[in-house]
């Protein structure tokens, strides 16, 4: 192999079965590594005076040039020579690491392995709020299981319930809270423990607490008072963006951070689908009913959003006190943003569509009619999306009927096949 230039190292292709290694020809030792995900690390293997290899990340390929690399990986030779150990001392250091230094080691390495931003940016925002505001002083090794359910009990007590920074709305904790930040320090323990930083998991045998299913939808009656309360807020001057972001939640059943990030250039209403780039569940077509695209058609858009903020370059991101006020205004009660995509999923089960049905409209990863184009969506996805959004649009707009009754929305069976869907 040749000297690691800026020209060789940029050649390097990953791949997708396999790390792939470079060797520099002018430092034994010196390389790079090249991950599956494509991420790229300048790496030095040497023996220590005992005898063992050893191998050391010197820096990321985006944070080094090769020979700021090379000249870091000579002085750790240096080091090497006179005795020292970087790696098993960088080891060390690990181990006598804090909780919230140990989780920005985890999410170092999560990013170096291609973890989604959506699920790095969820998993900071438990840890910044829950993990270490109680537990990121302690140290790794003294960590008990004890510590591990305080920390639980804690969170569904509200002891980390603050306002939420640069947006409405505070973060209470609670149960539901309370589960996942344990479910993901259990994930970030057991990577500690596969480093050996640790010895056990304190984390599991914890038994967390069911978060429950979501049983709170909107029925016909009630998406008419809805409807009602915004047509008078548009009257009264309120933002229509956030007025139009509530309906086409309503009307598409989609996530709600899928509606308010969504770029203009992800519509497809020739196809009658959304392209998304990115979901909870990776790249995805989802289909989209015309009631739906009837919503966004007049909107301004600006900065390239569908709905964009009034001020600034982002989008729109003040929804949750939108909805409360327009809840206040219809004389709703216990209804989040969720409700709104679980309202669509329970008008779709009261209309008689099957579960796997439901599942492609809500954008889950499931086997059949949703997994069989790559590039268009399934012409039965478009015709029940087309269908479940008129229904709400109907209902939004006053127009009921024996269909959509209450009574038929709160049917045990249309419950239980919503129910048994993933959120």
């Amino acid at each position: 192999m040749p000297k690691l230039t800026k020209r060789v190292v940029d050649s390097l292709q990953p791949d997708p079965d396999r790390e792939v290694f470079a060797w520099d020809s002018e430092l034994r030792g010196f390389g790079v590594r090249i991950m599956p995900t494509g991420v790229g690390s300048y790496i030095l293997k040497y023996r220590n005076q005992e005898g063992r290899q050893r191998k050391l990340m010197i820096g990321r390929l985006s944070a080094l040039k090769p020979e700021e690399a090379r000249s870091l990986a000579r002085q750790r030779l240096a080091e090497v020579a006179r005795g020292a150990d970087p790696s098993a001392e960088r080891q060390q250091a690990r181990k006598s690491a804090t909780v919230a230094e140990l989780c920005e080691i985890y999410l170092k390495d999560a990013e170096a392995r291609g973890v989604k931003a959506s699920t790095l940016a969820m998993d900071r925002s438990r840890i910044e709020r829950h993990v270490k505001p109680l537990l990121g002083k302690r140290t790794v090794l003294s960590l008990t299981p004890d510590d591990v359910a305080k920390l639980q009990s804690d969170i569904i007590a509200g002891r980390t319930a603050a306002p939420r920074v640069g947006r409405g709305g505070v973060t209470t904790g609670g149960k539901g809270a309370a589960s996942r930040t344990i479910g993901m320090l259990k994930t970030i323990l057991e990577f500690a423990r596969k480093r050996r930083i640790i010895k056990e998991n304190p984390a599991l045998g914890i038994e967390r607490p069911p978060e429950g299913k979501q049983d709170r939808f909107l029925s016909p009656a009630e998406l008419r008072r809805l409807g009602e309360a915004m047509r008078a807020a548009e009257e009264d001057g309120e933002n229509i963006t956030a007025l139009a972001a509530v309906r086409f939640l309503l009307l598409t059943g989609c996530r709600r951070m899928e509606v308010l990030s969504l770029p203009v250039g992800w519509l497809d209403r020739e196809a009658s689908c959304i392209r998304f780039k990115d979901t909870k569940s990776g790249a995805q077509v989802r289909a989209i009913g015309a009631s739906a695209f009837a919503t966004i058609a007049d909107l301004p858009s600006r900065n390239g959003w569908v709905f964009p903020a009034a001020r600034g370059s982002g989008h729109f991101i003040g929804l949750p006190k939108v909805l409360d006020k327009l809840c206040e205004r219809a004389r709703l009660e216990g209804v989040t943003i969720h409700v709104l995509r679980h309202t669509f999923a329970a008008m779709a089960a009261s209309m008689s569509f099957t579960e796997l049905t439901i599942a492609g409209l809500l954008g889950h990863t499931v086997s059949g009619i949703t997994g069989r184009y790559a590039h268009m969506p399934d012409a039965a996805l478009v015709v029940a999306a087309d269908r479940v959004s008129a229904k709400i649009a109907e209902a939004l707009n006053g127009v009921l009927d024996k269909s959509t009754s209450k009574e038929r929305l709160a049917t045990p069976d249309a419950l239980i096949r919503v129910q048994n869907l993933r959120s």
